[in-house]
């Protein structure tokens, strides 16, 4: 009897969903959004299709596909969208922001705390256990995306060709992007079987019950695509843009460390095809190489407290943001943590920008070429390429952990062996992220006060 009535209050759909509603999951999930984009899609999907059928599977991973296609966090950008759909330009911004708003406020924290007692023994052993399980997890993600991506010899030769140009080259990453996505567009021409947008996520189609975006309730008018909206929405995000960039430009000037971040990340939002993994490479270069934001080290550490938050892992961005204002004591020296904290900000409001932009412009026009080999040959050549990219910075990190006095300086076995140790807890035992994090962070601390 109650099997019968669960079948029988799932052929209806839920009641209508208000805004204020919405806003509270939003909120909740951006507070416990953990395990990196796989964990954060999959708990959408258990909350929003299983559980409460606010939109069936069918459109939830429809939707993700679109998200896939575009650069940016696909996280968050499937957050936006659902929230959009649902509850028009409001519920997508409400969604977007709240997937961010708590990781930016734990990453200022945690950003402030580094720096101002990173030299505490306590911290400094917590953080050497870290490094090594960091280097795994950047190896973890080529094999990951290597995996999945690498499907035959022409998109090896791809991967093989990013690694060798930016590790002995020294290409930029966007040379790299640039260059990956016209041999795809070239392949899917002339070569379409080998670059075909393969794997994906899986079929649709599963039901859990009628939901109240289901798969046949139709497009709502304002996700319809319409020139004039395509143009309102570009104007607004426009003007989002130019109106912050030109008042630091006006007050600060072209070369302040605030517009030349501000800018620096505007680019860096536009060519993270492939995740946050493979925009990091690119971070990497600027921040650490080209502007001394911030130590190579530091960047490590960045990277590995992204990891032990909430939200997407791009949002390293706020701790590259808030250290370089920090250190540099962009206010003066009384005023370092206001410094940090503004610049986290406006890196993140920088990165996140286009994210929304892609999803309230391009949604319905993106959308409607899904599928189609002109437009997602050239991503899956970027995929392959990005492969080479993240191996590049495994390396890079493992030299600065293994050999932290350069080459030239002792071999750290310590380090060494809790790096190997990671690798094996994650690629042979499949562990999770935080997990390995935690387990490596205690084992530092331990070996570090022993030897």
């Amino acid at each position: 009897m109650a099997a019968a009535q669960q079948t029988s209050d799932d052929a209806q759909p839920p009641a209508p969903v208000s805004l204020a509603q919405a806003f509270r999951y939003w909120f909740k999930l951006g507070c416990i959004s953990f395990g990196g984009p796989a964990g954060q899609i999959a708990m959408m999907h258990h909350d929003l299709v299983e559980q409460k059928r606010w939109i069936s599977d069918r459109r939830f991973l429809h939707a993700l596909n679109y998200c896939m296609v575009l650069p940016g966090p696909e996280a968050q950008q499937l957050a936006t969208y659902i929230g959009w759909l649902m509850h028009r330009g409001w519920g997508g911004v409400i969604a977007g922001t709240m997937f961010v708003l708590p990781s930016l406020f734990i990453l200022i924290v945690l950003s402030w705390f580094y720096i101002a007692f990173g030299d505490v023994p306590l911290v400094a052993g917590l953080f050497y256990g870290i490094k090594p399980a960091v280097t795994a997890i950047v190896v973890q993600a080529a094999h990951r995306i290597g995996s999945k991506a690498l499907k035959n010899n022409w998109l090896w030769a791809i991967a093989a060709a990013s690694f060798v140009a930016i590790f002995a080259l020294n290409v930029p990453f966007p040379a790299i992007v640039i260059a990956a996505a016209f041999i795809g567009y070239i392949g899917g021409r002339y070569l379409p079987e080998k670059f075909a947008l393969g794997g994906g996520h899986g079929k649709a189609g599963k039901s859990y019950g009628a939901a109240l975006i289901d798969d046949d309730t139709p497009t709502p008018e304002h996700a319809k695509f319409r020139w004039s909206g395509l143009l309102k929405v570009a104007l607004l995000g426009s003007l989002l843009w130019l109106l912050p960039m030109g008042l630091l430009t006006g007050v600060y000037g072209w070369d302040h460390t605030f517009t030349q971040m501000s800018w620096f990340f505007t680019k860096a939002a536009l060519l993270t095809f492939g995740g946050a993994y493979a925009v990091l490479p690119y971070v990497y270069q600027g921040a650490v190489g080209h502007y001394g934001w911030l130590t190579p080290t530091q960047m490590i550490d960045g990277l590995a407290l992204g990891e032990t938050t909430p939200g997407p892992l791009i949002m390293v961005v706020a701790f590259v943001g808030f250290i370089g204002g920090y250190t540099q004591a962009l206010f003066g020296a009384e005023h370092v943590f206001l410094a940090g904290a503004l610049a986290a900000i406006l890196v993140t409001w920088f990165t996140f920008l286009p994210s929304f932009m892609f999803i309230f412009a391009g949604g319905p026009l993106v959308e409607s070429t899904h599928g189609d080999l002109k437009f997602t040959a050239p991503l899956t050549a970027i995929t392959a390429a990005v492969v080479g990219v993240i191996l590049n910075l495994g390396l890079f990190f493992g030299y600065h952990v293994l050999w932290p006095q350069g080459f030239e300086g002792t071999f750290d076995w310590v380090s060494a062996v809790l790096a190997l140790a990671a690798a094996v807890a994650l690629l042979r035992y499949k562990r999770g992220v935080i997990e390995v994090i935690a387990a490596s962070a205690v084992a530092g601390l331990v070996l570090k006060t022993i030897f």
